[in-house]
Parts: C-alpha cells; structure tokens; sequence
C-alpha cells in the first residue's frame, strides 16, 4: 500500500513538473497522494516564509506533517554531508549547495527558487544616523556581521569589497537570525542582514538599503535530497515551492523573483 502511495504521488509530481514553474494552486494540490513525515533543512533566513509555505503544502496535501530544522546553509549541508536525515535542502547560496551535490547527496539538479539583498539592520528610529557602509567605521560603532563561511557573511564580505570598506565586527555570527538578534537586543548598533529578515522585524529594526548589496545578491537553490526517507512528499514539496502561491509567499517577504 505505502509503495502505491509513493508512486502515485511521484507521478502527480511529475505532471507538475512538466507544466513549468508557475504552477496553479490546484496543480499544486495535485501532489495529495504524497503521504508521511517530511523533513526539510532550510536557511534561517527562510523561516517565516517556509513555516507560511509548510502549512499550505500540508493543507494540499492532508497525509504529509512537515518538519522544518534551519539555521546557517553551511552548518546544514554539513549535517547532510553525515547522514542526517533529511528530505529537502533549501540553501542561501549556490556555493553551499555545491558541498551537497559534490558530495552525491543530491537527488537531481538544484534550481534557483528566490533570490536575497543585504540591508544595514538598524535600532528603530536608526538613532546612530546610519545611511551608509562607510558609517559603520565609525569609532565606537558596534557592528555585527555573519562569518564568512556562511552565505550572509560571504554576500557581506563581497559589499564590503565593492565600497571598499573595512569593518571590525565585534562579533562573528553563524546565521543571519543571530545576526539581526544582536541588534534587536540593543547589543549592538547595526548588522549587514537578509532583506527579508530586516522585513520580518520591522516592529524592531529598520532595514537600511545601501548600493554596493547589488553586486552581492544571493541566489537560493532547493533540492531532494538522494536519502531522502520519503522521495515523492520531497519531490512533491521542492515543486510546491517553485510554484506560483509559495512565490508570492516570498515576494511578499521580501525575496526577489529568480
């Protein structure tokens, strides 16, 4: 029975593969088949538009509970590289997505479902004044930033680069959610974060937009993972994501069409 299941989802999911990237709600519903518990690994910076899109797919698809772990890509790839068990990988960059599929644990080609620009995350009110990259060499000015291995931290180093600046952060953060705490908290005076995060805490922070972000956007692929307990709800899922509903989703929060 479980293998018929399968295999009837797969197939629904193949269907909607062929239509194209825009599929209908009800395209996407047709994914129903899909059954089981999936797990997705996913960058923290997609929190609250994958918890947004995770209740939708479920509702398409009432046999599937999703469970989403996120966090800094270079941290999750790495938990897939050593078996972790996980269905679907959504990552902030392609450079860490890379480390996955080098590694064999792909299922098939990652593609490119959001993009995201950097903002100078500020204090409400921004009471430092803060307009530019170079404002934050400012003596005293404390500065969060993400460390360089991560996607955040890398898209940081190369705005810095275009300005050119050099800023001594007084901390190095894992993922871009601990980067914007750090400002929310008043630990700081700004951070270099995700769009989409400065939008999220809008009733905390203010997301300054600084020309040199342009040349330092990410591209955010998704993919099944080869391991996958539950192939054809993760199928299932990486096509709802790329279809015409979860998109809207993120471009309300901010995320920038492919």
């Amino acid at each position: 029975m479980r293998k018929t299941l399968i295999g009837a989802a797969l197939a629904a999911v193949l269907a909607v593969s062929g239509c194209g990237d825009s599929a209908s709600p009800a395209a996407s519903a047709s994914a129903g088949a899909a059954s089981g518990n999936l797990t997705v690994l996913a960058a923290a910076s997609l929190t609250e538009s994958f918890n947004r899109i995770g209740k939708d797919f479920e509702a398409a698809n009432p046999g599937v509970k999703v469970t989403f772990s996120y966090g800094g890509s270079s941290g999750l790839a790495q938990q897939i590289i050593a078996g972790a068990p996980a269905d679907v990988f959504a990552a902030a960059s392609p450079a860490t997505m890379k480390t996955v599929t080098e590694a064999g644990d792909a299922a098939g080609e990652p593609r490119t479902f959001v993009r995201n620009q950097l903002v100078i995350a500020v204090a409400k009110g921004n009471p430092k004044g803060i307009r530019t990259l170079a404002d934050l060499t400012r003596p005293g000015l404390k500065v969060a930033l993400c460390a360089e291995q991560v996607p955040c931290g890398s898209a940081a180093a190369k705005a810095l680069a275009a300005a050119p600046v050099e800023i001594t952060p007084v901390t190095l953060e894992q993922d871009v959610k601990s980067a914007l705490s750090k400002v929310k908290l008043g630990e700081v005076d700004a951070a270099l974060v995700y769009r989409t995060d400065a939008k999220a805490a809008a009733g905390d922070v203010e997301g300054i937009e600084f020309p040199e972000s342009a040349g330092a956007v990410n591209d955010y692929p998704i993919v099944a993972l080869k391991n996958a307990p539950d192939p054809a709800a993760a199928a299932a899922f990486v096509t709802f994501v790329r279809s015409g509903p979860a998109l809207d989703v993120l471009v309300d929060a901010g995320f920038q069409k492919p």
